[in-house]
């Protein structure tokens, strides 16, 4: 059986193909360099396809990445996405250099500057540089230390909790802008309530959460063995030999969780602390297009630069068979208006099996990111996603809370108003 919607292209894939140009590009100036080494980090395997050298973007690589990134979006504010990778590991003058060069191509356009970091390596110099130059910076911290530190040490096998924290004070005293970025795995199931409380308790507001769900292959001598204490290679779920991790969530476990939180977030904190899912859940419910590219229709707006220049067409997909081009050949703006971008973008509205295309609850989760659709549904189709059972909770469980907010928006009425009418509901 083929997939529902084939390759059709939609309207609104024609209106953004002709309209205005305008991406977001997440930038790997140190490309998968990083000083710790995360059991689930599924971008320090990308060494290999560089040779396993250390990877480093030059001046002149940065001048043209800075120079053609704003030229190629039409629109009047750019944002640059710094990732890694530890995008800390270049140093400050890295990005002190980077800064004077978005002033100097910005021409009319406001620029505006995102990090993301484990936050290892901040210091009280970093901290006023972000303060400064108006930087939001995510921390990646995946709840209390015994969560935080069971898949997050260092390169020696060191737990990295304190390290993260001294960093996040330094953010804190000086007024920074901070988010939080937590992975939901295995250690952190029946926990999700702990691990907010825990992210609210450290001055957080904005909280993303990612379920981490995925395939590796352990290393083997010559014989075909497995090598002993080998970090094993994070995988497409199709590769021969690949296997689930064991640091990875079960979907109903992730259902829970997320609506474990939900439940004292909806009581308690609507309109003063946001969760990615459930803004993008409330905005979706509106049938406005969610700020998360997971939860879209199509992807493809939010691609990735290496540190040599090669672009691809999304973080999780940094693979030979996906690359684009390199901005030394051919321009930014080619490449993302490129047939290839195109196709892979409408991917993901093309490879759903046709139980999606019939879930009351596809305008909402569109089949989630492509990186978990490996799953096979009760009748032998392809694409569906690992997490299915659980988002499919989640939705279930909030709906009413939802259309509750959907009114209130529709009145002119803050969301926030839903939480005596929360409280009155049963969990």
């Amino acid at each position: 059986m083929g997939h529902p919607f084939g390759d059709t292209l939609f309207f609104e894939d024609a209106v953004k193909i002709t309209g205005p140009s305008a991406f977001n590009i997440m930038l790997k100036p140190a490309g998968s360099l990083c000083n710790l080494d995360c059991h689930y980090c599924y971008y320090l395997d990308k060494a290999e396809i560089y040779g396993g050298k250390e990877p480093r973007m030059t001046e002149q690589m940065l001048e043209d990445v800075v120079r053609e990134y704003i030229a190629a979006n039409d629109v009047p504010e750019v944002t640059f996405n710094w990732h890694g990778g530890e995008p800390l590991v270049l140093g400050l003058d890295f990005y002190r250099k980077a800064i004077e060069l978005e002033k100097q191509y910005a021409g009319d356009k406001i620029v505006h500057n995102t990090i993301q970091t484990n936050g290892t390596l901040v210091t009280r110099e970093w901290a006023d540089f972000f303060r400064e130059n108006d930087f939001l910076v995510g921390i990646s911290i995946d709840g209390p230390k015994d969560i935080h530190d069971r898949y997050r040490k260092d390169k020696g096998g060191f737990p990295t909790f304190d390290r993260v924290m001294n960093g996040l004070r330094y953010l804190r005293d000086r007024g920074v802008q901070f988010n939080t970025l937590s992975t939901i795995n295995k250690v952190s199931e029946g926990r999700g309530l702990e691990v907010y409380r825990f992210l609210k308790g450290i001055g957080s507001t904005y909280l993303q959460f990612m379920p981490v769900v995925e395939h590796v292959k352990y290393p083997v001598d010559p014989a075909g063995k497995v090598k002993k204490n080998a970090r094993p290679y994070i995988v497409d779920p199709s590769t021969e030999g690949a296997q689930l991790s064991f640091w990875s969530i079960s979907s109903a476990a992730f259902g829970k969780f997320m609506c474990d939180i939900f439940d004292y977030w909806v009581r308690n904190d609507v309109g003063r602390i946001f969760v990615g899912l459930f803004d993008a859940t409330l905005a979706s419910w509106c049938g406005v297009m969610p700020g998360t590219c997971i939860y879209g229709p199509t992807c493809g707006g939010n691609s990735v630069i290496e540190h040599n220049g090669d672009l691809y067409p999304c973080d999780h997909f940094v693979y030979p068979k996906y690359l684009l081009g390199n901005i030394r050949e051919k321009s930014i703006r080619s490449m993302m208006e490129s047939e290839s971008q195109i196709r892979f973008g409408i991917g993901k509205r093309s490879g759903l099996p046709t139980k999606c295309a019939r879930c009351k609850y596809l305008f909402a989760c569109n089949g989630e990111c492509p990186k978990h659709r490996f799953n096979k549904t009760e009748k032998g189709e392809t694409g569906l996603n690992a997490l299915c059972e659980g988002y499919f909770k989640f939705y279930s469980h909030v709906a009413p809370y939802m259309d509750k907010m959907k009114e209130l928006l529709e009145k002119e009425l803050p969301p926030a108003y839903v939480i005596p009418w929360a409280r009155m509901m049963k969990p």
